[in-house]
């Protein structure tokens, strides 16, 4: 088996109760309930090879949550085939739950009572684990995060960027052969972002790690991934490299200014104002004059702050759906 993931025409609906407003709608859904369906994954076609290190991103709502509970046997698709290591994955047959794991941000699978130490203890017995395997992995991914002075410490005390790099650890100590991450930076500072970033490389390339990763931060998917899916209402509009899908579709910056006194701004020609008030400025800047426009700005203005940003992913996402239904067309 030359993949690890492998999707053909895979589909997911949720049926969602819709009532009339007010007390007659009320009254007439108890004789006769009307339901509309929502496709949250549609006509997926998607395949994962052995140690690929592969983003998926998309707006809110674009269905990679979904797909990812369905290649972890979460959920069931309602039609359309679906392979994960060889596995159907909602079968959760134990041999296959030894060979994947899931980091999900905003969803903790440590015992915020333990110590990390103790919760890596739990999951040892629950996966089997050689002892000799724990120890290597343990030693190996501790040292990875340099995370040796927080072993021993509650869980609830630890802050977001050590409970999330104790998450990674607990996961990886069985040696899955994917990792599926969801938001694994979210509501992290920048240095706690760089630290897993820097983690995530060193584990993919050093163990031959498959990795899916979800992830609104574009510097993620930059920075880690070679090959990026982009998901737009459950379809899949781009799968290819990361680099191209940039240079394509990313053609702006977001600059945000914030000015020292009520202004009366007017933007330099080619900028789309996003956001405007007498103390602040949003704009979306053409990248290839990003640095002829700042200069000029900080010119021209009095600014207390400015902050440069990457385009945002639904507005990228929206670029390569117009892209492709023009090209149909």
């Amino acid at each position: 088996m030359s993949y690890v993931i492998r999707t053909k025409g895979l589909n997911k609906e949720y049926k969602r109760f819709e009532k009339e407003p007010g007390l007659k709608g009320s009254i007439k859904s108890l004789f006769k309930r009307k339901f509309i369906s929502k496709a949250a994954v549609a006509d997926f076609d998607l395949t994962v090879n052995p140690g690929e290190f592969v983003g998926l991103i998309g707006p809110n709502g674009a269905g990679k949550t979904t797909l990812i509970k369905m290649l972890t046997g979460i959920i069931a698709p309602t039609s359309g085939e679906i392979s994960v290591l060889g596995y159907y994955p909602n079968k959760l047959e134990n041999a296959f739950k030894k060979q994947y794991a899931v980091v999900m941000g905003q969803k903790s699978q440590l015992i915020f009572d333990l110590t990390a130490s103790d919760t890596f203890l739990l999951f040892r017995e629950m996966y089997e684990i050689p002892n000799y395997v724990y120890e290597r992995n343990l030693r190996m991914f501790t040292e990875l995060f340099d995370a040796r002075d927080y072993l021993n410490v509650q869980v609830r005390t630890l802050s977001l960027g050590e409970r999330m790099k104790m998450e990674l650890v607990t996961a990886l100590l069985h040696d899955p052969k994917i990792l599926f991450l969801d938001e694994p930076t979210i509501g992290l500072d920048a240095p706690a972002q760089r630290s897993i970033r820097a983690f995530l490389k060193e584990v993919n390339q050093r163990n031959g790690t498959t990795i899916l990763l979800t992830s609104h931060y574009m510097e993620d998917v930059r920075s880690l991934c070679p090959r990026s899916v982009v998901v737009g209402n459950g379809r899949k509009v781009y799968d290819g490299d990361t680099d191209k899908l940039f240079s394509s579709y990313q053609t702006r910056k977001k600059v945000t200014l914030q000015f020292t006194n009520e202004t009366e701004f007017s933007p330099p020609p080619d900028c789309i104002v996003v956001e405007q008030s007498p103390l602040k400025a949003v704009l979306a800047v053409p990248k290839e004059k990003s640095s002829f426009i700042l200069e000029q700005l900080m010119r021209d203005y009095s600014l207390s702050d400015i902050a440069i940003e990457e385009e945002d992913i639904g507005v990228i996402v929206e670029k390569i759906y117009n892209a492709k239904i023009g090209a149909e067309t």
